[in-house]
């Protein structure tokens, strides 16, 4: 079995994001980066399907020079090499992106190298625009089923299963097949010593994907309106007990 893996390099969860002044871009100077939680899924499913079933993994991300980090990151956890599909840094939006990687697959199906199943995070953790990897299977002709918490390969054909409104959606669909999973899909695992030093023999190879241009413009970038929250203090230890249970009254928990 022959798995390929697309991530993004995201701003780190949970940082402070700042603009430049402009309103373009993200002021990077202070931030860490890394891929999101549903792509570290993607990573971890690739790597415990290639271990049961043997094969090979590939890990691919389109970005800049920097991207080559989150691809060292997850070879460390177990793929076996990565594919950076390097830009300038310009943004390249959903269309542009798919584009690119739908290129690259089809040079290593060129090269010999035929993927069986194709895994995206159901969607990246900055624009979350849930278009790549539905994308990309369109323009392979590939069944693509997304948003998924389990996943199950059985000889030729993959079985996925999503929460849906009052209970699951199972899917049986044949390979080769695109994914795009959620997190929770499992527990990622983290890299050890070994795997970091692993990760720095691995192959790593670099294309230049020609820039299509984008179908959409940017305008500009606008942060959300942060909200002010008020804490307020009931009192310490037995003496805001009394203040408790007011409270829990006014909020309609107990009843008066």
């Amino acid at each position: 079995m022959n798995i390929l893996v697309c991530v993004k390099r995201v701003p780190a969860t949970g940082a402070r994001i700042s603009l430049t002044a402009d309103e373009q871009d993200i002021d990077t100077r202070y931030l860490g980066f890394t891929i999101s939680p549903h792509e570290e899924c993607a990573v971890e499913e690739a790597v415990r399907l290639i271990e049961a079933k043997g094969g090979t993994s590939v890990v691919l991300t389109l970005g800049p020079d920097a991207a080559a980090e989150q691809l060292r990151d997850a070879m460390a956890l177990g793929m076996d090499r990565g594919l950076l599909l390097e830009t300038d840094g310009r943004d390249w939006d959903a269309g542009a992106t798919a584009a690119a990687i739908v290129d690259a697959i089809r040079a290593e199906q060129a090269a010999g190298t035929s993927f069986d199943l194709i895994l995206f995070g159901n969607e990246s953790a900055d624009s979350g625009g849930y278009q790549v990897g539905v994308r990309v299977a369109h323009a392979l002709d590939w069944p693509c089923i997304t948003g998924l918490k389990s996943v199950q390969v059985d000889g030729d054909y993959v079985l996925a299963g999503r929460e849906a409104s009052g209970g699951r959606e199972l899917f049986s669909v044949p390979l080769p097949a695109v994914l795009t999973v959620r997190e929770g899909l499992n527990l990622p695992r983290y890299p050890s010593l070994p795997g970091r030093l692993n990760a720095k023999k691995k192959p790593l190879d670099r294309r230049a994907p020609a820039w299509p241009g984008n179908q959409l413009e940017k305008v500009r970038l606008k942060l959300p309106r942060e909200t002010a929250h008020k804490v307020e203090i009931l009192g310490k230890g037995a003496d805001a007990a009394p203040r408790a249970v007011e409270m829990l009254r006014k909020l309609g928990v107990l009843e008066s």
